[in-house]
């Protein structure tokens, strides 16, 4: 049977003559060359893992918007973060899940020394020394109304809130965080932190500002997990930022850095990779991402269905925050992942 090959149209080039014989899937070809040329490697070191903490003993409860992720007691955040220590992950973020009694209008238990988040920030700092600690100031888990500052006649109010949070911090590094991480988006908070943790002692205490803070709609399952989805009235808008603004965010951590920031984080992630590369090339200072639940919901929830391989698609969204300029990721993917690399 002869095979049929098509005339070639009088005049037309070659692909060579075409590409000027620049083929660019050459180092395509296998996977040892794909390997070699590749621009973007995830790594353990790369990864921090968001864990939330509630009080009591062995207490491992599911959230459900959040397959696969826990509210912990101390006693099994400290096996979780020696798990972390052992696979590599290089630092755990503690959230806090505070029982209803103890959140009033001003989230006032947030400057308790010993309440859960201070007191899983010593145990596991005794536990896994080498691991680091970070911790957020904001309010909003403390709160009966569960915004991230002060309410004040329907108004969060911007300079109480701030000295507010400027003590938590030093509590917070008085039991041992390594981090700040103030996620509230609070005017001066970041001055007003660097001058209060340098004026008690904790110089070496590092501030990760969460400089672009959007109002977005994939925090959802997050409120589930710290409680305050039911609690909160209104929205976060007139201090997080909006969403369609990309200078702002800009001028957002320009501000922060000047205010003694030591580290940029940009949170969502994957809806903000442009902010993430405005950052990196503006400043080219540590910058971080956030894998807010939302993102993480999302692609769990289209795995289960089967509409998505799952692992690819966590993967490919970790690579594509490195291609974007990050220097890490806060992700609730962190322990399945490092386990994968280190695999």
């Amino acid at each position: 049977m002869n095979r049929f090959t098509p005339a070639k149209p009088a005049g037309a080039r070659s692909v060579d003559e075409i590409t000027g014989s620049r083929r660019l899937r050459r180092m395509r070809k296998a996977d040892w060359s794909r390997r070699l040329v590749q621009e973007n490697q995830l790594s353990v070191n790369d990864l921090i893992w968001p864990i939330f903490i509630v009080d009591g003993r062995q207490v491992r409860e599911p959230i459900a918007a959040m397959p696969d992720v826990y509210r912990l007691s101390v006693d099994l955040a400290i096996k979780e973060a020696e798990r972390a220590a052992k696979l590599g992950i290089p630092a755990i973020a503690t959230f806090p899940n505070i029982e209803l009694s103890l959140r009033d209008q001003t989230g006032s238990h947030i400057l308790d020394p010993d309440n859960v988040i201070n007191r899983a920030t010593r145990a596991i700092k005794d536990a896994v020394p080498e691991i680091g600690i970070i911790t957020d100031a904001a309010l909003d888990p403390f709160t009966s109304h569960g915004h991230d500052g002060i309410l004040r006649d329907g108004i969060i109010v911007n300079d109480e809130t701030v000295a507010q949070v400027t003590a938590a911090a030093v509590i917070q590094a008085a039991a041992g965080a390594d981090i700040i991480a103030p996620s509230d988006m609070m005017d001066g908070r970041i001055g007003a932190i660097r001058d209060a943790l340098d004026a008690n002692g904790f110089q070496d205490v590092a501030i990760m500002s969460y400089a672009t803070k959007f109002a977005s709609a994939f925090y959802g399952p997050y409120r589930e997990a710290v409680g305050t989805a039911g609690l909160l009235k209104g929205d976060k808008k007139t201090y997080y930022i909006d969403h369609a603004n990309s200078d702002e965010a800009v001028r957002e951590a320009e501000q922060d850095l000047a205010e003694g920031a030591d580290m940029l984080m940009v949170k969502p992630g994957l809806p903000y990779l442009d902010i993430i590369r405005r950052l990196k090339d503006e400043f080219q200072m540590p910058t971080f991402a956030y894998q807010v639940s939302g993102e993480y919901s999302m692609i769990k929830a289209a795995a289960a269905n089967g509409w998505i391989d799952g692992e690819k698609a966590m993967l490919e969204s970790l690579t594509a925050f490195k291609r974007a300029g990050c220097d890490g990721i806060l992700t609730y993917f962190a322990p399945t992942v490092a386990e994968m690399l280190k695999g």
